[in-house]
């Protein structure tokens, strides 16, 4: 007898039968790998590390006005502020007042949140990117007979970060730094409303350490001004702030 063989009709009828539902399983694929994906990146940049965006020009010329940021977020639950340091903060309370933040409703909010944690929309008018100086316990005073700015007693060579053509600063000042507290200042000190400009108010111009968001670790964009942003060799010098009373 002839050999039987499977009918091939039957098998392509099959198939056809069986394509529409895997093509209705299909259409959500996508959605559900982008809305994973996302998520990833929120998780990311809300407890890790997060881009941020220089709204002026108070750190030129180390940073730029728009370029981008990666900040650490979990580097100072391993160790602590140091001077030198690039750090983004909240001042709210310090810098400006509590009722500076801008209220949102829950969608814009949303969105807005959302824009901020992917680099595309801009900072509040809270939130701050300065060069730590002075940490908790240090004097820091300008100017000294060259003009510098000492902390602890020793003065500051800022000739690799400072703003060309700026001098440290144009403003006397002589402070020790509460614990806890943070002494700020821009790079380009000529265009930096700094703990310089905030001595009057409540705060006395330093920053609370608790609204420190993290540091400034590395400019991601534009790819001409991509670069680590390390603690310059000046701030190796500084005594502590016992051994420099």
């Amino acid at each position: 007898m002839p050999e039987s063989r499977p009918d091939r009709g039957v098998s392509r009828a099959n198939a056809a039968d069986r394509a529409p539902e895997g093509r209705e399983h299909a259409w959500w694929d996508i959605p559900l790998t982008i809305a994973i994906a996302v998520g990833v990146v929120l998780l990311i940049t809300t407890f890790v590390v997060k881009p941020f965006s220089i709204p002026s020009g108070s750190m030129e010329d180390t940073l730029g006005i728009g370029d981008r940021v990666l900040v650490n977020r979990t580097v100072y639950h391993l160790r602590d502020i140091e001077r030198g340091d690039i750090v983004v903060f909240d001042g709210s309370d310090s810098f400006v007042p509590a009722s500076a933040a801008p209220t949102r409703n829950p969608v814009t909010g949303a969105l807005t949140w959302v824009g901020q944690s992917i680099g595309l929309v801009p900072p509040d008018s809270t939130d701050f990117i300065k060069r730590v100086i002075g940490t908790g316990g240090d004097r820091v005073a300008c100017c000294d007979a060259q003009g510098r700015i000492t902390v602890n007693g020793a003065p500051l060579d800022e000739g690799d970060y400072l703003y060309p053509g700026d001098s440290p600063s144009t403003q006397d000042f002589d402070v020790v730094v509460p614990n806890g507290m943070l002494w700020v200042m821009g790079d380009h000190r000529s265009n930096s409303a700094d703990s310089r400009a905030h001595q009057g108010d409540p705060g006395g111009g330093f920053v609370p350490e608790s609204k420190v968001v993290g540091r400034a670790m590395a400019v991601l964009w534009p790819l001409s001004s991509i670069q680590a942003l390390p603690i310059p060799d000046t701030f190796a010098t500084v005594p502590s702030a016992r051994a420099g009373s």
